[in-house]
């Protein structure tokens, strides 16, 4: 009982353990290799009381590190780009060329540990098919302050950012993060040209009509190491060329874009058309063309409208001023709270974590998402203070609670999902509004999120 209520209060297992554990007196601290040492050589059966052993020998911070390092739960929050932002800054280098070099070689990076000390050459990530750190876009917040006359204008697709790479022999296709795809996306890859080039743009399955199938069409290809034929046959891939990046051995990332999509345009009249094709530009003749053309783009696979500067090099990370985003405004529904669970982090003495749902036809609630984020500090306070006070059952770290809170829900859009009984799903859901003045029987319905995917 003590444990639960402590587990509850302080949000964190581990925590919770190292704070409840008996304190042991007389025994040395186990050095950091000794305690990894003791645990990849304990077995199923000893595991139990070699980490109380441990434990034993350890105070309230030992053991908070101790139960992260064995559970693997070990984690910080941050991303593998700003490891490598931070690697640039600590010795003074370029991050362009950090990025580069850092996806050519392999951990722990002595190499490139030796070149930024100082003790060693730059190090050479060989003439493969290499990755090149993607330009990002800002989102754009004052359209009315873009000269329409510097700027060329591409749709938005809803795929995955990818790179198309051939050199020395290889071909490669690296997602945004710099993983190679590769193999979850052989089709595209084996028709890549001999002639070494790096394409920049938009994965896409290709739907019966030709045209970019939906987002859930390119989900059933994400994370499968070895499709198999009928997988290969059902949901095509193809990459919708955005830049070109290089080509013929020439780096091409230093001239403007104009003269990359002239470039890129040739390049891509010469690939498979199966597999490639051209981004078109957008003709847009003033700022009410523009919003227009970003609230009712021609297909409904555009999440909204590309805005880049044609006299832009590509430069590596999100550069102000030089490429800008304007999505479409997002769905929005009323949706019930039904299940929270406890955040992770600075989060983890809050209920962050929250499923909702919507109404079916027999009159039951049906989850169709989770949201993480949407809300300001002092909601999320109020939020979980509603769920203290209307919690109806516990599963675990899971509270369910009164079917009668209203939450308004800003989407993306709307796929199948076998995981919900509303089978449904929401892609990227997050809490725009608190609608504690609605009734939730005034929420919307499974039905009519139905429509707005067949829409």
């Amino acid at each position: 009982m003590l444990f639960r209520l402590s587990y509850d209060y302080v949000g964190d297992l581990a925590e919770t353990a190292s704070l409840l554990w008996q304190e042991s007196r007389g025994a040395s601290s186990p050095t950091l290799a000794e305690a990894v040492g003791a645990l990849r050589s304990a077995t199923r059966a000893s595991a139990p009381a070699v980490v109380a052993g441990l434990l034993d020998r350890l105070d309230t911070s030992g053991r908070f590190a101790l139960l992260k390092l064995a559970t693997g739960a070990l984690r910080v929050g941050a991303g593998a780009r700003l490891a490598r932002v931070a690697f640039a800054e600590r010795f003074g280098l370029d991050v362009t060329e950090v990025e580069e070099l850092w996806h050519g070689l392999s951990p722990p990076y002595a190499a490139l540990f030796a070149w930024a000390e100082g003790r060693g050459p730059r190090p050479d990530p060989g003439a493969g098919a290499l990755f090149r750190p993607f330009m990002l876009a800002h989102p754009l917040e004052a359209p009315e302050a873009i000269d329409l006359a510097a700027h060329a204008f591409e749709w938005k697709w809803d795929g995955i950012r990818a790179q198309a790479v051939t050199a020395a022999g290889e071909r490669r296709l690296f997602s945004r993060d710099g993983n190679d795809i590769s193999a979850t996306f052989p089709d595209l890859v084996a028709a890549l040209p001999a002639a070494p080039l790096a394409l920049d743009g938009e994965l896409l399955v290709r739907g019966p009509d030709g045209q970019p199938a939906s987002f859930n069409a390119l989900q059933q290809r994400l994370n499968r190491k070895a499709p198999d034929a009928r997988l290969l046959r059902e949901a095509p891939v193809f990459l919708r060329a955005y830049d070109l990046l290089a080509e013929d051995g020439e780096d091409l990332r230093q001239l403007p874009f104009h003269a990359r999509r002239a470039r890129l345009e040739s390049a891509v009249a010469r690939l498979d058309p199966a597999r490639f094709d051209l981004s078109p530009l957008v003709d847009l003749v003033d700022h009410a063309a523009l919003a227009a053309a970003r609230a009712c783009p021609p297909h409904p696979s555009i999440e909204g409208l590309m805005l880049k500067r044609l006299d832009s090099p590509y430069v590596a990370g999100r550069v102000t001023g030089l490429w800008w985003k304007w999505k479409k405004a997002p769905f929005t529904i009323d949706c019930v709270l039904m299940y929270a669970q406890r955040g992770h982090g600075k989060r983890s003495s809050f209920y962050s974590d929250f499923t909702f749902g919507a109404w079916g036809r027999d009159g039951a609630l049906l989850p169709v998402g989770k949201a993480y984020f949407g809300f300001t500090d002092e909601e999320l306070k109020w939020l979980d203070k509603w769920v203290r006070d209307h919690t109806v059952a516990r599963f675990g770290p899971v509270r369910e609670v009164e079917k009668a809170l209203v939450i308004e829900v800003a989407f993306e859009g709307v796929s199948t999902s076998s995981r919900h009984k509303s089978g449904l799903a929401l892609r990227f859901p997050r809490i725009a509004r608190i609608r504690a003045d609605k009734p939730a029987n005034e929420a919307d319905t499974v039905e009519a999120i139905a429509a707005l995917m067949a829409r």
